[in-house]
């Protein structure tokens, strides 16, 4: 009887010792499921957009405006992408998935409006800019403005099919009927950014860039400068230099993107782009 009694008490024992641990084993199951869980849940909340901008815009965005809209919208990234706004068309014609794209130019939008690959009611002339004519800083020039930028030796701009501040100079130069002298001595830059960079080189002796690009030039702490010796009219041209923004049709994260075009129009945010040189397009 007492060892009936001894072995019953020992069962009881092993039972709730074995409850204990396979308790204990759901437990940490339920922990580890909830950790993957929550894990998951967080790579589900970070989303990733691509903007296409216009090279003038590269410096803006990288150093200020994606920092600044990062911050203030956790979860989302923002990579930028640039080029000039004509190749950017063309990217985009050929597949690039770009959430937003935003050009210095209303024909490149209007053209990706009219194929079915920007969503029109999105879209917002957010900018203006102005065209500038630039020399070496520091160097002496003949050339006293547009009107007789063929004294220079070697002239730099954009290229008219691809590039839209080469676009609005050939504008200015047809009109002042000397863009057959000039194009005789261009050099013909793939981006703005690029013909910038010639003149601050010295491989040009004049250009026609945007006058943001002018002054991101002389800010980046280097001694490549440029000076400014005359800006356009905008009777000058066919149409002024605007600066649209809006949502592909085919973004797959649609409501981030929606929150950077958003973002975009923002005082603050306006206040950064009048810093660095663009007026609003109000």
């Amino acid at each position: 009887m007492i060892k009936h009694n001894i072995m019953k008490k020992f069962g009881a024992i092993m039972l709730s010792a074995s409850m204990v641990i396979a308790m204990a084993g759901c437990g940490t199951a339920s922990s580890t499921e909830q950790a993957e869980s929550t894990t998951e849940a967080a790579q589900q909340e970070n989303t990733k957009i691509l903007i296409a901008a216009a090279a003038s815009l590269e410096a803006t965005f990288e150093n200020e405006l994606i920092p600044m809209f990062e911050e203030q919208n956790p979860g989302i990234e923002v990579e930028g992408t640039y080029a000039s706004s004509g190749d950017l068309q063309h990217q985009i014609e050929a597949g690039l998935e770009a959430d937003v794209f935003m050009s210095a130019a209303t024909s490149n939008m209007d053209t990706l409006v009219e194929e079915g690959l920007v969503d029109e009611a999105t879209v917002v002339d957010l900018l203006k800019n102005d065209v500038v004519l630039i020399v070496p800083k520091d160097i002496e020039t003949t050339v006293i403005g547009f009107e007789d930028i063929q004294n220079a030796d070697t002239v730099a701009i954009g290229d008219p099919e691809s590039v839209p501040a080469g676009k609005y100079a050939k504008e200015i130069l047809t009109n002042l009927g000397n863009y057959d002298a000039v194009a005789e001595k261009a050099s013909f830059g793939t981006s703005v950014t690029e013909v910038c960079t010639w003149v601050a080189e010295g491989s040009a002796d004049a250009g026609i860039v945007y006058s943001t690009d002018a002054l991101n030039e002389n800010s980046n702490g280097d001694d490549k400068e440029v000076t400014v010796l005359a800006t356009a009219e905008d009777s000058m041209m066919d149409t002024p230099v605007i600066y649209p923004v809006g949502l592909t049709a085919s973004s797959a994260q649609q409501e981030a993107a929606r929150k950077l075009v958003d973002f975009l129009q923002t005082e603050g945010v306006m206040n950064v782009f009048v810093e660095n040189g663009f007026t609003a397009n109000n």
